[in-house]
C-alpha cells in the first residue's frame, strides 16, 4: 500500500521541479561582462525577477486572499499590480504604449506569476548591452484612448522598477503574516538557494 502512495508524491514532486525550471528566475542569471548602463538595468530587473520568483513561489489561496488591513490590497491584487508594471518594464525599450485601463480580471495566480516572470526576462534581455545613447529612445508611454503621454526611462527606474521591488518585499512580509513564509534558503545576495 505504501508503494502506491509514494508514486503520486514522486510524480507531484517531479512536476513541481519541472515547473520551477520552466519559469525564469529560479536562480539569478550570470552577471554580465561589464557595467555598461544596459547591463546594470538588466541586472536590476534580474534581481527583481529572482525576488519575485521566491516571494510568489508556493502561494496558497489563503495567502492570495490575505491582506493586512481593510484598506490594503490582497496578495492577489498586488500580483495584478506587479503584472501590469512588468508589462511597462518590458514595453519601455521599444517605446511601446501601455494602454490603460488594463483588465486583468481573467488572469489566474499562475497566469500572473508566469507572465510577470517572462515579462521581466524579456525586459532584461532587451536592456542587456545597451549604451547610454540607446536610453534616449526608450520611453514609458501611457495611453488612454487616443492620448499618449511619454516619459523618459529615468521614470521607469524610480517608478515601476523600484515599485515592483517594494511590492515583492510586501508579498514576502504578508505571506509570513498569513503563515506561509518564503523558502528560508533563498539568498538574494547570491541569487540562488543556499545549500
Amino acid at each position: 500500500m505504501k508503494k502506491y502512495l509514494l508514486l503520486p508524491i514522486l510524480i507531484l514532486s517531479l512536476h513541481m521541479q519541472a515547473q520551477q525550471k520552466e519559469l525564469p528566475y529560479h536562480e539569478i542569471p550570470e552577471y554580465p561582462e561589464d557595467y555598461g548602463p544596459g547591463n546594470v538595468v538588466a541586472r536590476m530587473i534580474d534581481g527583481l525577477g529572482f525576488r519575485y520568483y521566491w516571494a510568489t513561489e508556493g502561494l496558497e489561496k489563503k495567502d492570495l486572499d490575505y491582506k493586512t488591513s481593510e484598506e490594503g490590497r490582497t496578495i492577489f491584487e498586488t500580483l495584478q499590480h506587479i503584472y501590469g508594471m512588468s508589462e511597462m518594464i518590458m514595453n519601455a525599450p521599444e517605446s511601446k504604449p501601455n494602454v490603460r485601463p488594463m483588465d486583468l480580471s481573467a488572469l489566474t495566480y499562475e497566469d500572473l506569476r508566469g507572465g510577470t516572470l517572462k515579462n521581466l526576462q524579456a525586459a532584461s534581455q532587451a536592456m542587456a548591452g545597451k549604451n547610454a545613447a540607446d536610453f534616449e529612445s526608450f520611453k514609458v508611454i501611457f495611453q488612454r484612448g487616443e492620448k499618449q503621454t511619454p516619459f523618459p526611462y529615468w521614470n521607469m527606474i524610480n517608478g515601476m522598477l523600484s515599485d515592483c521591488i517594494y511590492h515583492a518585499g510586501q508579498i514576502t512580509m504578508i505571506r509570513r503574516a498569513s503563515g506561509n513564509p518564503i523558502n528560508p534558503k533563498v539568498s538574494v545576495f547570491n541569487g540562488k538557494l543556499r545549500e
